[in-house]
């Protein structure tokens, strides 16, 4: 028997599917904390805000993280999440 190295590659897989856990808890927790403050708001300017404020490395009033790149994909994913674990809603007559 011979001991083999260990695999380096799958410790880099670990460590992306970590970071893109956490991506998308920050595009989470943004989402919703833009949407508490505005109660309603159009789909295309949520996106917008959600990215400006990721650019801007901003989460909230006082709080601030390392600014990311995030696609407006990415968000939209998050949303329809969100939507999915009904944490947020669409308005009746209005889905967007």
């Amino acid at each position: 028997l011979r001991l083999l190295p260990q695999q380096r590659y799958l410790q880099a897989e670990k460590a992306e599917v970590s970071a893109l856990e956490r991506k998308r808890n920050i595009l989470c927790c943004l989402i919703t904390r833009i949407l508490k403050a505005e109660k309603q708001l159009h789909i295309d300017n949520l996106v917008f805000r959600v990215t400006d404020a990721c650019q801007k490395g901003e989460l909230g009033p006082g709080m601030q993280f390392l600014s990311f790149c995030c696609h407006s994909v990415d968000v939209l994913s998050c949303v329809l999440r969100l939507l999915n674990q009904g944490y947020v809603r669409r308005q009746e007559g209005r889905p967007h």
